[in-house]
């Protein structure tokens, strides 16, 4: 009895611990974990060896009761020890094996490598987190949390570095710090929109940064929801779009242009194609009228009026081979040339025939500043010009004519056209006629384009100079301003010379801002993102004020070290802005900035003479290195 007890106890725990051997090693076979999940693999070894144990103990019994021989059996109290041990032992396999039915411990379906897959999510989940977290922390773009109060929430390095405020000063704070009262009531509709069930809100704003200058950003607003699914706050990704903006402005201003070249192009071969065509209609007019002439020598009244028709065949002559100037036709003999040769020429011949209501200013360069050109067209720009400034001041004022050298960046906006960077022999015409708005000025050039009344004037003064300076390889810019006047930059590239003739080095770098504020006043938007750019790249802080009324505000509420400032402006001209803040800080700097030239400012006496200015269009460099002797200047007095 005892042996046939031994026998059934051990089979039933083989079978129980294989069982659960089998139940450990599927599912993490299917799983491809045999190699990596030890764990399971050892347990499901324990349960193997002590399937084999009770087997060969079976075996033995199964054995012994089979030979009925007594030296096999098991027999006295040993005997039964083991068996009740064995029965013992089989309880509790089937004991356990009636847990993963009741619990699903250990031996449920897949319950092992569940476990350790919930594991590996979790962990994996957890990286995953910490990844999120890091990418919401470095990207360049500002992240920020609010409460549905307005209130700021969350704050990451990006939102750092584009408003300037830590995150220890913004946690907390309510967003309408970043904004003016308009942008804080436009903040209030999105967060409404959101909180009636608006997925989401994309639009482009200006905002302000912590130094008070304005930050142009596009705005991505998402809700922010809690596991019921209710609108708890806001989430907001702001994107500076300053670079953007002004690379399309840039592709814009290049389009134009290219547009204006273009037409310019296709004037230029009409025009051109019309003057050879007059060429040859006059040269009959001209030749018959010279035999005409010698056939009536005995006739006053038709000689006389036939010399009216060689008078009026001369002049169209002349406006022919001013088209072949303009289209590039025409002959010309290049040669080295001192502009300040050229302006004392020009002076000597106006000072004759522009009338003393007309007060005429030559400024040549320090030094001579040569270029390659015909000795003719350079007199015939700055003839046509001055005529023009003439023409523009019936009741009199002022005519400069300057000649130096400037750099150019190869960025300028209006320059015709776009001139590669690099440093330029430049002239320059202004007055202070009557001005011209912007629709004329972007077809003054063109042939046959005039605003003078008819009779008075063919068209093509100006389309002659675009051709002779484009010819030459060099590019004009106009500022002009209704009831204030106009200035024509002519830049021309510099003959390779030597000796005393050669122009100065470029200057060095321009040193760094240190932290210094510069208070800024611009009414011209473009201009003023260019400015402020400039400023805080070389380390300057910028407060930049649209009008002097605004300047004066900005200027009661925070100080700054200097003030770079426009001179004409509507209500209030910069030197008038620079008396104003002269009473509470009588040793502020001041830096102007304009399209009219220096020379003519100061003859105008808008300006006083040697005071800080720079003129537009101006280099990162012309701006900076003023900035910079003006600080200087103010420092050692």
């Amino acid at each position: 009895m005892p042996e046939q007890l031994y026998l059934l106890a051990n089979l039933v725990i083989m079978v129980a611990y294989s069982g659960i051997m089998v139940a450990i090693v599927v599912p993490v076979g299917r799983a491809g974990q045999l190699r990596t999940n030890r764990l399971a693999v050892a347990t499901a070894l324990i349960f193997f060896s002590c399937a084999i144990g009770h087997g060969l103990h079976a075996w033995t019994s199964y054995q012994a009761i089979t030979a009925q021989a007594g030296h096999h059996a098991l027999a006295g109290s040993w005997a039964w020890t083991l068996a009740v041990w064995d029965a013992v032992t089989a309880g509790v396999g089937v004991y356990y094996w009636s847990l993963r039915r009741r619990y699903g411990i250990l031996l449920g379906r897949d319950a092992m490598y569940v476990s350790l897959g919930e594991q590996n999510r979790e962990a994996e989940a957890e990286r995953a987190r910490s990844t999120l977290a890091a990418v919401v922390e470095y990207t360049d773009d500002a992240i920020i949390g609010l409460g549905m109060d307005g209130l700021i929430t969350a704050w990451n390095g990006g939102a750092e570095r584009l408003f300037g405020y830590r995150a220890d000063e913004a946690l907390g704070q309510p967003a309408s710090m970043l904004t003016d009262e308009a942008g804080h009531a436009e903040q209030q509709a999105v967060r409404s929109r959101i909180a009636n069930g608006e997925r989401g809100v994309y639009y482009e704003a200006r905002r302000l940064h912590k130094d008070g200058s304005p930050v142009e950003v596009s705005l991505n607003v998402a809700p922010i929801r809690d596991s019921s699914g209710t609108v708890t706050g806001v989430s907001v990704v702001a994107r500076d779009i300053r670079e953007a903006r002004e690379a399309a402005e840039r592709q814009r201003a290049l389009e134009e242009r290219t547009h204006q070249a273009q037409r310019m192009e296709s004037l230029g071969k009409l025009a051109g194609g019309i003057a050879h065509d007059f060429n040859n209609i006059l040269a009959i007019i001209v030749n018959y009228t010279e035999f005409a002439l010698e056939e009536s020598a005995d006739n006053p009244g038709v000689r006389n009026d036939l010399t009216h028709v060689r008078t009026a065949a001369d002049r169209a002559m002349g406006l022919t081979r001013q088209l072949l100037t303009f289209t590039r036709g025409d002959t010309v003999q290049p040669q080295d040339v001192d502009l300040n040769l050229a302006l004392a020429e020009v002076r000597d011949m106006l000072e004759r025939t522009i009338g003393e209501h007309i007060a005429l200013i030559a400024r040549p360069a320090a030094a001579p500043v040569v270029v390659r050109a015909d000795p003719g067209q350079l007199q015939q720009i700055l003839l046509n010009l001055a005529i023009n400034a003439r023409d523009a001041m019936p009741d009199g004022g002022s005519l400069v004519l300057e000649a130096d050298v400037a750099d150019v960046d190869g960025n300028e906006v209006k320059m015709q056209p776009a001139l590669p960077a690099g440093r330029y022999a430049r002239l320059q015409v202004s007055d202070t006629g009557e001005g011209m708005p912007p629709a004329v000025v972007q077809r003054i050039f063109e042939p046959f384009f005039t605003t003078k009344p008819r009779g008075r004037g063919t068209g093509l003064g100006l389309s002659t100079v675009y051709g002779i300076v484009t010819e030459a390889g060099g590019a004009l810019n106009v500022y002009s301003e209704p009831g204030v006047g106009t200035t024509f930059r002519i830049y021309l590239p510099l003959a390779a010379v030597s000796g005393d003739t050669a122009v100065a080095a470029r200057p060095a770098a321009p040193p760094p801002g240190d932290g210094r504020t510069i208070l800024v006043v611009e009414d011209e938007v473009d201009l003023a993102r260019v400015v402020t750019r400039i400023l805080t790249a070389a380390g300057y802080h910028v407060l930049l004020a649209d009008s002097a009324p605004h300047a004066l505000e900005i200027f009661a509420e925070k100080s700054c070290d200097a003030l770079l400032t426009d001179v004409i402006m509507p209500e209030i001209s910069g030197p008038r802005l620079a008396e104003l803040l002269h009473e509470h800080r009588p040793d502020l700097p001041v830096v102007y900035m304009s399209g009219y030239s220096n020379g003519l400012l100061g003859e105008t006496r808008v300006l006083d003479p040697g005071i800080p200015f720079v003129e537009k269009p101006f280099t990162r460099q012309d701006l900076l290195h003023k900035v910079h002797e003006a600080l200087t200047v103010a420092v050692a007095h």
